[in-house]
């Protein structure tokens, strides 16, 4: 179940939004909670498998001057997920935004494809940014009649190989073609108390068994010669959720990678560079 481990009780009539980022112990979910915090927000910190990174990006978020607490949960489990919001606000006293970052990245094609490999990227990339959105529009429906701040945002981290699709990785490009799916039918479902968007970063981080050195290269396959940063995909997601008139929409922020149709990963790409 959820298990809240930062020390600490919360402040009640906090007037800083709250926003819950998911898989934020360490990589891009920690960059993007440590903007949210420098940019006036307080976050909670969720991670599955990595406590002590999440106590450490706590306490980085502390020094930033927000608010933060560290809740343990694995998104998998459907009790699990549909009991880290309640955790969250029962914190915090509010939630305004949900960040879902959180997702799991492994190698299959259409030739190795199975249902196991399926469901492993479905209950870990699609499944828990739907119920974690329902869980705040229905927080959102239930705050008291005199609260003026009752609308909030989620944000789902998609990839630009939907707009730029090849065979590899092919479990997991199936879970985010669904969760960008369900980011334009949530969006219709939830207004006008959530909004829904999604951000779909291209080559941001070291991943899988890319090395330094094809990172490098691929970073530079663009247009623009230069893919995302973690600070560019931490901006996107801050500037969604601070626009009220945007939903249903997904921002590309890959340096035009999407642009250039690639026959396979660009993982491949750069190791034969």
């Amino acid at each position: 179940m959820p298990n809240p481990v930062s020390p600490g009780p919360a402040s009640p009539g906090r007037s800083r939004p709250v926003v819950l980022v998911t898989g934020a112990a360490k990589r891009l979910g920690r960059c993007i909670a440590l903007d949210l915090a420098q940019h006036g927000f307080d976050v909670a910190v969720h991670y599955r498998h990595s406590q002590a990174d999440a106590l450490a990006t706590v306490a980085g978020l502390q020094a930033a001057g927000a608010s933060a607490h560290a809740f343990g949960a694995d998104l998998s489990s459907e009790a699990e997920c549909r009991a880290l919001v309640p955790a969250v606000v029962a914190h915090f006293r509010r939630l305004d935004a949900v960040v879902n970052n959180a997702s799991t990245f492994e190698h299959d094609d259409p030739a190795s494809f199975s249902m196991a490999a399926l469901d492993l990227h479905w209950r870990a990339n699609t499944a828990p940014a739907v119920l974690l959105a329902q869980a705040l529009h229905l927080h959102l429906a239930g705050r008291s009649l005199d609260d003026t701040e009752r609308t909030g945002c989620v944000i789902n981290l998609l990839d630009q190989k939907l707009w730029n699709p090849n065979p590899d990785y092919f479990s997991y490009t199936l879970s985010k073609a669904a969760l960008q799916a369900a980011t334009v039918m949530l969006a219709q479902a939830f207004a006008p108390s959530v909004r829904v968007c999604g951000v779909a970063p291209g080559v941001t981080m070291l991943s899988g068994p890319m090395n330094a050195a094809e990172f490098a290269s691929a970073h530079q396959m663009t247009p623009l010669q230069r893919s995302s940063t973690p600070e560019d995909i931490a901006r996107a997601v801050r500037f969604l959720i601070e626009s009220p008139a945007i939903t249903g929409t997904s921002l590309l922020v890959d340096g035009g990678q999407h642009l250039s149709a690639q026959p396979r990963d660009v993982l491949y790409l750069a190791k034969n560079r």
